[in-house]
């Protein structure tokens, strides 16, 4: 009888690997242990050598759905004869941590919360080995009942009887609870509890009123979707005018009587992630209005926790629409509120009633948010469900960095070897309570991961707050530019470490020379990069107000396109297309001749902007993204299809400009003004622009690759949320032989900026 230590690396606590373990070993009449060690999960494991075999191969083969085996490492070792195979106590230990996100309720636990013979008949908490909170109950590693909020609510019994029984579902189920031992549901300031306080939560809804909701990682603020006076009122109260709020449908079916849904995104939204996903809706939903304003697609999602289910069915005799508003409970680019203090200080006047619970959050979490694109998902914004399983890049150093992301949409990543952490979705940093929560969650990180950074990366930029934050750490700090941080996201998400072409579009961004980037084009390795050509330097006036307000880059586009001579033409122009009043051009003119509040900027993000306007889509933005993402939608109703793309390409080369190449965007902008000039329709205008940005983007990609080789480009920044524009880009340079790395599981936009950091932390000399 032999006795073997076999470790076992990856996603191995919380998602039942342990319990697995047991089972497995008794069915197969092996003795020995399994321990939660922190960093892996150890077996030792007497038998005969082909029982271990068997076991291996069960093992691989068998393992729980939700785990992520990495790696399995086995030697032979001296151990005293064991009575048995039992699980036994965590004993903590340094190495490659992996933490569980938190996993949505499976289907067994759902058909038990509906039964009524069940013990936990519509129990607001109930979960079991396969499902329930993990990260966002979490204290510290190992991942046991003692180490996390659930550890303020002793089993019960039943419920420890449970806990120990190899055969049952919530065997070591560490937040395994029941009506009698768990958390308890109430009303904020009210008397009602439990089934009460459930109960007068579905009636508020159905009387259209507005109430707020514990949630896994945080409050959500609900109301009735398909109600347009109560979506309206939130919409007033949380001083949001346009900006889609997310849609939380009862079941698949609602889903669909909603959007269009294919078979694989239906697959991906009823996973245990429970992501939201932008689909589709469809012309005769019963929405309302005011979910989504001048937007044709709908952010979904389903139920993911037991309270949010019975939100939906109750036996209360209450009848709840089956899509509800569930949107962040959060002033605009703070922090989600994770307490009942948060919502007092930030949220009553939202909402008319509160429906909270009394187990605590450890660590914030918002909603994950995904696109749809090449058939697969698209992330928008990581967070719940995938944070923070890690990224693998390249082959690994022995070392640890720490990356504090940018500025807006905040997330951080911590750096070991070759794993990649990156934290859920923190929010923006201009808020000084969205910083507060950055450096508690870096704190809270680094203890689950047994992290000791080295060193501490962050944006180039000399004046913003996650700057400060990274200097304020003691770490040796290292600055990385805005857009490569971008492109080495992506490439670390696709874990090609070699030279690429990188597209970087977005909106702002520090350059090294001190001008705002946003439309690059740059040759980069893990280790450096260079600028090689960018879209031409222009001029944005008014401070923070061009970056809302591209009606002002589009004046100043005309100015520059016409010049002095044919400045009476410029303005004819503007003034027939309703861009400017005449008080507003001059101030616009004023600015830019005087350099008054005026800066050069490359940013493509602008530059849709500045169309968005010019074609009397959206003249100014009320959220982030909002003319772009409209030109989008527009430019998406051309019939693709009576557009010769593929024959009619036509690369457009780079210009001169001083000692500097730039990309040709005089050409794309000069087409759009010939379409209205011959009163093209605004949506063949807007298509035949994502053309020529794509023939721009070509033409730089095919000299660099002419001048050095490099035959891999990257498409990266928050421009290229913009699919319309990804495909087409995406097409043009496979036609012409380039391997092309995109997104897909980390975001485009600045909330993967924070891998990008690490990969180049880690990695440079």
């Amino acid at each position: 009888m032999k006795t073997y230590s076999i470790s076992v690396f990856g996603v191995v606590q919380g998602v039942g690997f342990r319990p697995f373990v047991c089972r497995t070993a008794r069915e197969l009449a092996i003795k020995g242990q399994v321990c939660n060690k922190g960093a892996y999960v150890e077996i030792l494991l007497q038998g005969t050598e082909k029982q271990k075999n068997t076991f291996l191969t069960v093992l691989k083969a068998e393992a729980p759905e939700r785990a992520v085996i990495l790696k399995i490492d086995t030697m032979e070792v001296q151990k005293e004869p064991y009575a048995s195979f039992e699980i036994v106590e965590s004993e903590k230990e340094g190495g490659t941590v992996l933490v569980s996100p938190d996993i949505g309720v499976c289907p067994t636990c759902q058909k038990e919360l509906t039964d009524p013979a069940n013990r936990r008949y519509q129990h607001p908490f109930i979960n079991c080995t396969s499902c329930g909170p993990r990260l966002t109950i979490l204290e510290s590693m190992p991942y046991d009942r003692e180490r996390t909020s659930m550890k303020e609510f002793p089993m019960c019994e039943k419920c420890a009887a449970e806990y120990k029984d190899p055969t049952s579902r919530r065997y070591d189920a560490q937040p395994v609870c029941c009506p009698d031992c768990g958390p308890q549901v109430y009303l904020l300031d009210r008397a009602e509890r439990g089934r009460d306080a459930i109960s007068a939560a579905r009636r508020a809804i159905a009387a259209g009123k507005i109430i707020a909701v514990k949630g896994l990682g945080g409050f959500h603020l609900c109301c009735d979707a398909t109600d347009e006076t109560a979506t309206a009122r939130l919409r007033t109260l949380k001083h949001r005018p346009v900006k889609p709020f997310a849609v939380m449908m009862r079941d698949s079916s609602a889903v669909k009587n909603a959007c269009y849904i294919t078979d694989k995104q239906q697959e991906v939204l009823e996973g245990y992630q429970k992501p939201i996903m932008l689909l589709k809706r469809r012309t005769d939903s019963r929405l309302a209005p005011s979910v989504a304003p001048h937007n044709p697609q709908v952010g979904v999602f389903l139920p993911y926790t037991p309270l949010h289910m019975l939100l939906f069915t109750y036996d209360d005799g209450v009848q709840v629409p089956p899509a509800l508003v569930m949107t962040s409970a959060n002033v605009s680019g703070a922090p989600i509120c994770r307490t009942e203090e948060d919502i007092r200080q930030e949220m009553l006047s939202c909402c008319d009633l509160v429906l909270s619970h009394d187990r605590k959050i450890r660590l914030r979490a918002d909603d994950s948010v995904m696109d749809w694109y090449d058939n697969r998902p698209y992330m928008i914004r990581r967070s719940r469900g995938y944070a923070p399983l890690p990224v693998f890049a390249g082959k690994g150093r022995k070392k640890q960095v720490l990356a504090v992301g940018g500025e807006l949409k905040n997330s951080f990543c911590i750096g070991k070897d070759n794993l990649f952490y990156l934290s859920p979705y923190i929010g923006d940093m201009s808020d000084m309570r969205t910083v507060a929560v950055l450096k508690e969650s870096m704190r809270r990180f680094s203890s689950l991961l047994a992290a000791k950074p080295a060193v501490a990366a962050c944006d180039l930029h000399p004046q913003y707050n996650s700057r400060q934050v990274a200097e304020e750490l003691g770490l040796p700090v290292v600055p990385v530019q805005h857009h490569y941080a971008h492109v080495l996201s992506c490439m670390a998400e696709n874990n090609y470490m070699d030279k690429v072409i990188g597209v970087a579009f977005d909106g702002t961004g520090y350059g090294t020379d001190g001008t705002i980037w946003g439309g690059e084009v740059l040759l980069c390795d893990p280790k450096s990069f260079v600028r090689y050509t960018s879209v031409p330097p222009f001029k944005q006036c008014g401070g923070d107000a061009a970056a809302r307000e591209g009606w002002r880059i589009a004046v100043n586009l005309l100015y520059d396109f016409y010049g002095e001579k044919e400045r009476e033409k410029a303005e004819a122009l503007m003034e027939e297309l309703h861009l400017a009043s005449s008080e507003e051009r001059r101030a616009q003119l004023y600015m830019a001749t005087e350099r008054v509040n005026t800066v050069t900027s490359t940013s493509v993000g602008r530059l849709f902007d500045a169309v968005s306007a010019i074609l009397g889509i959206c003249r100014e933005s009320t959220f982030e993204g909002e003319a772009a993402m409209r030109l989008q939608f527009v430019a998406e109703k051309w019939p693709a299809e009576e557009y010769s793309f593929g024959f009619e390409f036509m690369p457009k080369p780079l210009c001169k400009r001083g000692s500097f190449r730039v990309m040709n965007f005089a050409e794309a902008w000069k087409d759009v003004l010939d379409d209205i000039e011959m009163e093209c329709s605004i949506e063949e205008t807007a298509y035949r622009f994502h053309v020529s940005v794509a023939e721009m983007v070509a033409g730089a990609c095919m000299t660099a690759r002419q001048e050095t080789g490099i035959k891999v480009a990257a498409l990266t920044g928050g421009v290229f949320q913009n699919r319309l524009l990804l495909r087409l880009c995406e097409e043009v340079l496979q036609e012409n032989g380039f391997n092309v790395l995109t997104h897909s599981l980390i975001p485009p936009n600045d909330g993967g900026l924070a891998l990008g950091q690490a990969v180049h932390a880690m990695y440079r000399e």
